[in-house]
């Protein structure tokens, strides 16, 4: 059995959670308050919105600024990740213990990427990339992109997308490049699509459900929100629902953790109601049928993704099943994820390997 560990870039999270974490409950009016307009033109720097304060690129949240993190992420080509949340006052998201939940208009998830200099050691520093804003606005979600300079002091509006040339030390210590991509709006609805609908993909019941280290302490990300006006109609964490933690192995099963990487990474597009329906494959975790997962199935036309393989997954066999032939490609037409990815997650596909090799033929 391969060796798991926790991820550098999770660690990474954790270390800077600790560091600026915390909970401002107290929403305050003031001329430094968070700035979410809802009409007219997105405003052109991220600093414009206020949502951190000092030096922005310390990511340090504005009151009201929430810090969160997923149990499982999806994995962005080893890009670290810090998310925050922001409400307008009086507001609050409306709990749903199996999608997203239903959030008020001016709700904004704010999400930033970077890449650590050495994932081995995040005290080395980072270079931010890009900071996604997800503005739920009257009629639908906005989702805007913010390029960070490189003297990571501010980000601008980035409509068109791009792509930036990223280094870094590998947790393995190896030196690794990459060609970044900072997606356009189409890439993102390339994700966030769901009936038709732009929507927001990681913040759900099963995956916020779990402990954060917060400036004031350590605790359970639902009760915090609910703690914070956030969220209504949430239950004690005890009786929430809650996934496993991929590369954790305390946190659950080989079964447990394969399908919560699955279900983060691949059914916002492969469920009934996303953008790969046609495929008739439900990665998601509360799909209970194994050849709605793909066990034994015919990929309806899969071409050349197919690898020459006959199903998606072979039960004993993951070298003869077209889910990790997918996941080991980087060439387009046949990866999967097609976005947002140009790399193999080297970490994550043992996983998926050893979870489709402990499947009884």
């Amino acid at each position: 059995m391969r060796s798991v560990k926790v991820a550098a870039v999770t660690l990474a999270a954790i270390v800077f959670a600790a560091v600026i974490g915390q909970v401002h409950a107290a929403r305050k009016t003031t001329s430094s308050a968070v700035n979410v307009k809802l009409g007219g033109n997105a405003p052109k720097l991220l600093s414009e919105y206020r949502f951190f304060v000092g030096n922005l690129a310390d990511l340090n949240p504005n009151d009201g600024v929430i810090p969160y993190d997923l149990n499982t992420p999806l994995f962005s080509d080893y890009a670290a990740k810090y998310r925050h949340v922001w409400m307008p006052q009086g507001s609050s998201a409306a709990y749903n213990g199996e999608d997203v939940f239903d959030f008020p208009v001016g709700a904004t998830l704010i999400k930033t990427f970077a890449f650590l200099h050495d994932m081995r050691d995040p005290a080395k520093g980072q270079r931010i990339i890009e900071t996604r804003l997800l503005i739920r606005k009257k009629k639908a979600w906005d989702a805007l992109v913010y390029l960070w300079n490189d003297e990571q002091t501010e980000a601008t509006l980035k409509v068109a997308g791009t792509t930036k040339d990223v280094s870094w030390i590998h947790h393995d210590g190896s030196q690794r490049s990459s060609n970044y991509i900072v997606p356009n709006v189409n890439q993102c609805k390339g994700c966030h699509v769901l009936n038709k609908a732009f929507v927001p993909i990681g913040p759900k019941a099963r995956n916020l459900n779990k402990a954060f280290a917060y400036r004031d302490g350590e605790a359970n990300q639902l009760d915090r929100w609910t703690q914070a006006g956030y969220l209504r109609g949430a239950p004690a964490h005890e009786s929430a629902p809650k996934v496993a933690v991929w590369n954790d192995p305390t946190t659950g099963s080989v079964d447990d953790r394969a399908r919560a990487w699955l279900d983060i990474n691949c059914a916002h597009c492969h469920n009934p109601q996303g953008p790969a329906s046609n495929s008739g494959l439900d990665l998601r975790i509360s799909q209970h049928d194994p050849i709605k997962w793909g066990v034994m199935k015919v990929p309806v036309a899969a071409g050349r993704g197919s690898g020459g393989r006959l199903y998606d997954i072979v039960p004993g066999k993951p070298d003869e099943s077209i889910l990790t032939f997918r996941l080991e490609s980087t060439e387009p037409g046949i990866m999967m994820p097609e976005l947002p990815r140009r790399l193999v997650d080297e970490d994550s596909l043992p996983l998926i390997k050893e979870w489709i090799g402990e499947m009884t033929p």
